[in-house]
Protein backbone atom coordinates (compact mmCIF):
# COMPACT_ATOMS: atom_id res chain seq x y z
CA UNK A 1 0.00 0.00 0.00
CA UNK A 2 1.32 3.48 -0.90
CA UNK A 3 2.10 6.28 1.50
CA UNK A 4 -1.02 8.24 2.46
CA UNK A 5 -1.73 11.72 3.81
CA UNK A 6 -2.80 10.01 7.03
CA UNK A 7 0.71 8.50 7.39
CA UNK A 8 2.36 11.91 6.90
CA UNK A 9 -0.01 13.50 9.42
CA UNK A 10 0.73 10.80 12.01
CA UNK A 11 4.51 11.14 11.59
CA UNK A 12 4.42 14.93 11.94
CA UNK A 13 1.71 14.91 14.65
CA UNK A 14 -0.52 17.11 12.52
CA UNK A 15 -4.18 16.90 11.60
CA UNK A 16 -4.93 15.14 8.33
CA UNK A 17 -6.74 18.27 7.15
CA UNK A 18 -3.63 20.38 7.87
CA UNK A 19 -1.42 18.07 5.80
CA UNK A 20 -3.97 18.03 2.99
CA UNK A 21 -4.14 21.82 2.90
CA UNK A 22 -0.35 22.13 3.08
CA UNK A 23 0.05 19.83 0.09
CA UNK A 24 -2.45 22.02 -1.79
CA UNK A 25 -0.41 25.13 -0.86
CA UNK A 26 -3.38 26.61 0.99
CA UNK A 27 -2.97 30.15 2.32
CA UNK A 28 -4.42 28.87 5.62
CA UNK A 29 -1.19 26.99 6.38
CA UNK A 30 2.09 28.67 7.39
CA UNK A 31 5.14 28.47 5.14
CA UNK A 32 7.08 26.62 7.85
CA UNK A 33 4.40 23.92 8.16
CA UNK A 34 4.24 23.58 4.37
CA UNK A 35 8.01 23.15 4.25
CA UNK A 36 7.91 20.40 6.88
CA UNK A 37 5.07 18.61 5.10
CA UNK A 38 6.69 18.84 1.64
CA UNK A 39 10.06 17.64 2.95
CA UNK A 40 8.54 14.67 4.77
CA UNK A 41 6.35 13.82 1.77
CA UNK A 42 9.43 13.75 -0.48
CA UNK A 43 11.34 11.67 2.08
CA UNK A 44 8.54 9.09 2.10
CA UNK A 45 8.24 9.32 -1.71
CA UNK A 46 4.60 10.23 -1.31
CA UNK A 47 2.72 10.26 -4.60
CA UNK A 48 -0.65 12.03 -4.50
CA UNK A 49 -3.69 10.52 -6.15
CA UNK A 50 -3.94 12.69 -9.26
CA UNK A 51 -7.60 11.93 -9.81
CA UNK A 52 -8.78 12.65 -6.30
CA UNK A 53 -6.93 15.96 -6.16
CA UNK A 54 -7.87 17.03 -9.65
CA UNK A 55 -11.54 16.21 -9.36
CA UNK A 56 -11.96 18.02 -6.07
CA UNK A 57 -9.66 20.99 -6.61
CA UNK A 58 -9.11 20.98 -10.38
CA UNK A 59 -5.36 21.06 -9.81
CA UNK A 60 -2.62 18.73 -10.96
CA UNK A 61 0.34 20.13 -9.00
CA UNK A 62 2.23 20.08 -12.29
CA UNK A 63 3.60 23.03 -14.24
CA UNK A 64 5.02 22.94 -17.75
CA UNK A 65 8.12 24.57 -19.20
CA UNK A 66 8.05 24.84 -23.00
CA UNK A 67 11.45 25.53 -24.57
CA UNK A 68 13.09 25.50 -28.01
CA UNK A 69 16.11 23.55 -26.69
CA UNK A 70 18.14 22.70 -23.59
CA UNK A 71 21.62 22.63 -25.16
CA UNK A 72 21.87 26.40 -24.65
CA UNK A 73 23.26 27.08 -21.17
CA UNK A 74 20.71 29.85 -20.65
CA UNK A 75 17.78 27.45 -20.76
CA UNK A 76 19.33 24.87 -18.44
CA UNK A 77 20.00 27.61 -15.89
CA UNK A 78 16.46 28.96 -16.28
CA UNK A 79 15.04 25.48 -15.64
CA UNK A 80 17.03 25.32 -12.41
CA UNK A 81 15.57 28.65 -11.32
CA UNK A 82 12.03 27.51 -12.08
CA UNK A 83 12.52 24.18 -10.36
CA UNK A 84 13.86 25.83 -7.19
CA UNK A 85 10.52 27.62 -6.77
CA UNK A 86 8.36 24.67 -7.86
CA UNK A 87 10.01 22.27 -5.42
CA UNK A 88 9.44 24.66 -2.53
CA UNK A 89 5.77 24.71 -3.50
CA UNK A 90 5.55 20.93 -3.84
CA UNK A 91 4.98 21.04 -7.60
CA UNK A 92 6.39 18.85 -10.36
CA UNK A 93 8.01 20.41 -13.42
CA UNK A 94 7.36 18.95 -16.88
CA UNK A 95 9.72 20.07 -19.67
CA UNK A 96 8.57 20.09 -23.31
CA UNK A 97 10.98 20.77 -26.20
CA UNK A 98 9.80 22.32 -29.45
CA UNK A 99 13.14 22.01 -31.31
CA UNK A 100 12.47 25.44 -32.85
CA UNK A 101 9.31 24.16 -34.55
CA UNK A 102 6.28 26.46 -34.46
CA UNK A 103 3.99 23.59 -35.42
CA UNK A 104 5.34 21.38 -32.65
CA UNK A 105 4.98 24.21 -30.14
CA UNK A 106 1.34 24.79 -31.07
CA UNK A 107 0.65 21.05 -30.80
CA UNK A 108 2.20 20.93 -27.32
CA UNK A 109 0.17 23.92 -26.16
CA UNK A 110 -3.09 22.45 -27.44
CA UNK A 111 -2.28 19.24 -25.56
CA UNK A 112 -1.57 21.17 -22.35
CA UNK A 113 -4.93 22.93 -22.57
CA UNK A 114 -6.59 19.61 -21.73
CA UNK A 115 -5.77 20.05 -18.04
CA UNK A 116 -2.47 18.22 -17.75
CA UNK A 117 -0.84 21.17 -15.94
CA UNK A 118 -1.88 24.11 -13.76
CA UNK A 119 0.25 26.69 -15.56
CA UNK A 120 2.84 27.16 -18.30
CA UNK A 121 6.18 28.95 -18.60
CA UNK A 122 7.32 29.36 -22.18
CA UNK A 123 10.13 30.69 -24.34
CA UNK A 124 8.81 30.64 -27.89
CA UNK A 125 10.20 29.03 -31.03
CA UNK A 126 11.45 30.71 -34.17
CA UNK A 127 8.53 31.71 -36.40
CA UNK A 128 5.95 32.26 -33.65
CA UNK A 129 4.15 35.54 -34.37
CA UNK A 130 4.07 38.41 -31.89
CA UNK A 131 0.26 38.19 -31.77
CA UNK A 132 -0.03 34.38 -31.94
CA UNK A 133 -3.70 33.39 -31.65
CA UNK A 134 -2.77 29.99 -30.18
CA UNK A 135 -0.85 31.59 -27.32
CA UNK A 136 -3.51 34.25 -26.80
CA UNK A 137 -6.26 31.61 -26.45
CA UNK A 138 -4.16 29.59 -24.03
CA UNK A 139 -3.51 32.67 -21.87
CA UNK A 140 -7.28 32.94 -21.38
CA UNK A 141 -7.55 29.33 -20.18
CA UNK A 142 -4.40 28.85 -18.07
CA UNK A 143 -1.79 31.02 -16.35
CA UNK A 144 0.78 31.55 -19.12
CA UNK A 145 4.07 33.38 -18.63
CA UNK A 146 6.63 34.20 -21.31
CA UNK A 147 10.30 34.44 -20.45
CA UNK A 148 13.24 35.54 -22.63
CA UNK A 149 11.56 34.90 -26.01
CA UNK A 150 8.10 36.43 -25.94
CA UNK A 151 4.99 37.21 -27.97
CA UNK A 152 4.86 40.97 -27.42
CA UNK A 153 1.19 41.40 -28.28
CA UNK A 154 -0.24 38.53 -26.20
CA UNK A 155 -1.76 39.94 -23.01
CA UNK A 156 0.05 38.02 -20.31
CA UNK A 157 3.15 38.29 -18.09
CA UNK A 158 6.64 38.57 -19.56
CA UNK A 159 10.03 38.16 -17.86
CA UNK A 160 12.81 39.66 -19.95
CA UNK A 161 16.33 41.01 -19.96
CA UNK A 162 17.31 44.46 -21.22
CA UNK A 163 18.38 43.13 -24.63
CA UNK A 164 18.39 46.50 -26.42
CA UNK A 165 20.47 48.20 -23.73
CA UNK A 166 22.80 45.20 -23.33
CA UNK A 167 23.50 45.11 -27.07
CA UNK A 168 24.03 48.87 -27.17
CA UNK A 169 26.61 48.61 -24.37
CA UNK A 170 28.32 45.62 -26.01
CA UNK A 171 28.65 47.49 -29.31
CA UNK A 172 29.91 50.61 -27.55
CA UNK A 173 32.48 48.42 -25.79
CA UNK A 174 33.90 47.24 -29.14
CA UNK A 175 33.91 50.79 -30.53
CA UNK A 176 35.83 51.95 -27.44
CA UNK A 177 38.45 49.31 -28.31
CA UNK A 178 38.95 50.88 -31.75
CA UNK A 179 36.60 48.66 -33.79
CA UNK A 180 34.74 50.25 -36.72
CA UNK A 181 34.02 47.33 -39.05
CA UNK A 182 31.86 45.44 -36.57
CA UNK A 183 29.49 42.70 -37.70
CA UNK A 184 26.43 41.54 -35.81
CA UNK A 185 25.75 37.84 -36.35
CA UNK A 186 21.98 37.61 -36.41
CA UNK A 187 19.73 34.58 -36.35
CA UNK A 188 16.02 33.90 -36.25
CA UNK A 189 14.66 37.14 -37.71
CA UNK A 190 11.38 38.05 -36.02
CA UNK A 191 12.37 36.60 -32.66
CA UNK A 192 11.85 39.19 -29.90
CA UNK A 193 15.30 38.90 -28.32
CA UNK A 194 17.30 39.10 -31.55
CA UNK A 195 15.16 41.98 -32.83
CA UNK A 196 15.97 43.95 -29.68
CA UNK A 197 19.66 43.06 -29.80
CA UNK A 198 19.91 44.05 -33.47
CA UNK A 199 18.18 47.36 -32.75
CA UNK A 200 20.57 48.13 -29.88
CA UNK A 201 23.53 47.33 -32.13
CA UNK A 202 22.32 49.60 -34.95
CA UNK A 203 21.57 52.46 -32.55
CA UNK A 204 25.09 52.28 -31.09
CA UNK A 205 26.62 52.37 -34.58
CA UNK A 206 24.51 55.38 -35.54
CA UNK A 207 25.31 57.22 -32.31
CA UNK A 208 29.03 56.78 -33.00
CA UNK A 209 28.87 57.95 -36.61
CA UNK A 210 29.18 54.55 -38.26
CA UNK A 211 26.95 54.73 -41.35
CA UNK A 212 25.04 52.12 -43.37
CA UNK A 213 24.41 50.05 -40.26
CA UNK A 214 22.36 47.40 -42.05
CA UNK A 215 25.43 46.20 -43.99
CA UNK A 216 26.97 45.29 -40.63
CA UNK A 217 24.18 42.78 -39.90
CA UNK A 218 24.94 39.25 -41.09
CA UNK A 219 22.09 36.75 -41.21
CA UNK A 220 23.14 33.30 -40.04
CA UNK A 221 21.30 30.01 -40.34
CA UNK A 222 19.95 27.53 -37.80
CA UNK A 223 22.20 25.03 -39.60
CA UNK A 224 25.63 25.06 -37.96
CA UNK A 225 27.61 24.30 -41.13
CA UNK A 226 25.81 26.98 -43.13
CA UNK A 227 26.45 29.56 -40.40
CA UNK A 228 30.12 28.64 -40.23
CA UNK A 229 30.44 29.06 -43.99
CA UNK A 230 28.66 32.44 -43.84
CA UNK A 231 30.93 33.74 -41.07
CA UNK A 232 34.08 32.65 -42.93
CA UNK A 233 32.96 34.43 -46.11
CA UNK A 234 32.34 37.66 -44.19
CA UNK A 235 35.69 37.48 -42.41
CA UNK A 236 37.46 37.14 -45.79
CA UNK A 237 35.82 40.11 -47.49
CA UNK A 238 37.79 43.23 -48.52
CA UNK A 239 36.50 45.49 -45.75
CA UNK A 240 38.39 43.82 -42.94
CA UNK A 241 36.11 42.93 -40.05
CA UNK A 242 37.64 44.01 -36.74
CA UNK A 243 34.80 43.19 -34.36
CA UNK A 244 32.14 40.46 -34.07
CA UNK A 245 29.04 40.25 -31.87
CA UNK A 246 27.28 36.89 -31.66
CA UNK A 247 23.59 37.46 -30.93
CA UNK A 248 23.16 33.97 -29.46
CA UNK A 249 25.43 31.51 -27.66
CA UNK A 250 26.04 28.97 -30.42
CA UNK A 251 27.44 31.66 -32.72
CA UNK A 252 30.34 32.27 -30.31
CA UNK A 253 31.97 28.89 -30.90
CA UNK A 254 31.30 29.13 -34.63
CA UNK A 255 33.05 32.52 -34.72
CA UNK A 256 36.13 31.11 -32.98
CA UNK A 257 36.19 28.21 -35.45
CA UNK A 258 35.81 30.57 -38.43
CA UNK A 259 38.58 32.89 -37.22
CA UNK A 260 40.92 29.92 -36.83
CA UNK A 261 40.06 28.69 -40.34
CA UNK A 262 40.73 32.16 -41.78
CA UNK A 263 44.04 32.50 -39.95
CA UNK A 264 42.79 35.42 -37.86
CA UNK A 265 44.01 36.01 -34.32
CA UNK A 266 41.56 36.95 -31.55
CA UNK A 267 41.79 39.72 -30.35
CA UNK A 268 44.75 41.04 -32.42
CA UNK A 269 42.96 40.84 -35.80
CA UNK A 270 39.34 40.70 -34.68
CA UNK A 271 37.68 41.22 -31.32
CA UNK A 272 34.81 38.89 -30.41
CA UNK A 273 32.00 38.94 -27.89
CA UNK A 274 28.70 37.10 -27.62
CA UNK A 275 25.46 36.88 -25.72
CA UNK A 276 26.21 33.73 -23.77
CA UNK A 277 25.88 32.00 -20.41
CA UNK A 278 28.54 29.51 -21.48
CA UNK A 279 30.30 28.29 -18.35
CA UNK A 280 33.51 27.56 -20.25
CA UNK A 281 33.71 31.08 -21.73
CA UNK A 282 36.63 31.88 -19.44
CA UNK A 283 38.42 28.70 -20.55
CA UNK A 284 38.34 29.37 -24.30
CA UNK A 285 41.54 30.49 -26.03
CA UNK A 286 41.37 33.41 -25.65
CA UNK A 287 38.72 33.74 -22.89
CA UNK A 288 35.48 35.07 -24.41
CA UNK A 289 33.90 38.40 -23.50
CA UNK A 290 30.22 37.70 -22.84
CA UNK A 291 26.92 39.42 -22.23
CA UNK A 292 25.46 37.23 -19.51
CA UNK A 293 21.74 37.03 -18.86
CA UNK A 294 20.57 36.29 -15.31
CA UNK A 295 19.02 33.00 -16.44
CA UNK A 296 18.50 31.44 -13.00
CA UNK A 297 16.93 34.65 -11.68
CA UNK A 298 14.68 34.92 -14.75
CA UNK A 299 13.42 31.38 -14.23
CA UNK A 300 12.86 32.06 -10.55
CA UNK A 301 11.00 35.32 -11.25
CA UNK A 302 8.79 33.66 -13.88
CA UNK A 303 7.91 30.76 -11.58
CA UNK A 304 7.20 33.11 -8.67
CA UNK A 305 4.78 35.04 -10.88
CA UNK A 306 3.10 31.81 -11.92
CA UNK A 307 2.45 30.72 -8.35
CA UNK A 308 1.13 34.17 -7.48
CA UNK A 309 -1.28 33.81 -10.38
CA UNK A 310 -2.36 30.36 -9.19
CA UNK A 311 -3.06 31.91 -5.78
CA UNK A 312 -4.98 34.70 -7.54
CA UNK A 313 -2.65 37.33 -6.10
CA UNK A 314 -1.66 38.97 -9.37
CA UNK A 315 -3.14 39.97 -12.74
CA UNK A 316 -0.75 38.50 -15.30
CA UNK A 317 -1.97 40.86 -18.02
CA UNK A 318 -0.18 43.78 -16.34
CA UNK A 319 3.04 42.07 -15.29
CA UNK A 320 6.34 42.77 -17.05
CA UNK A 321 9.70 42.16 -15.35
CA UNK A 322 12.97 43.31 -16.94
CA UNK A 323 16.25 42.12 -15.42
CA UNK A 324 19.69 43.52 -16.33
CA UNK A 325 22.33 41.58 -18.23
CA UNK A 326 26.03 41.96 -17.39
CA UNK A 327 29.01 42.45 -19.71
CA UNK A 328 31.97 40.31 -18.61
CA UNK A 329 35.09 41.60 -20.36
CA UNK A 330 37.76 39.00 -21.07
CA UNK A 331 40.76 38.71 -23.39
CA UNK A 332 38.76 38.30 -26.63
CA UNK A 333 38.08 42.06 -26.70
CA UNK A 334 41.23 43.40 -25.05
Amino acid sequence: MGITIRKIAKDLKLAVSTVSKALRDSHEISDETKRLVFEHARKLQYVPNPYAGSLKNRTTRNIAIVLPEVADTFFSNAINGIDSVAQAKGYHVMVYLTHESREREESILEELRSGRVDGILISVSVGVKRDSAVHARLAQDLPLIFFDRVCDEVATAKVLTDDFEASYKATTHLISKGCREIIFLDTAAGLSITDQRRSGFLKALADHGIKNGDRHVVQCSEDENESLDTIQKVLRRKNKVDGVIGSVEKLAIQTYTACHACGLSIPRDVKVLAFSNLQIAALLAPPLTTVVQPAFEMGKAAATLLFKALARKVDLRTERIVLPSVLHERESTQ
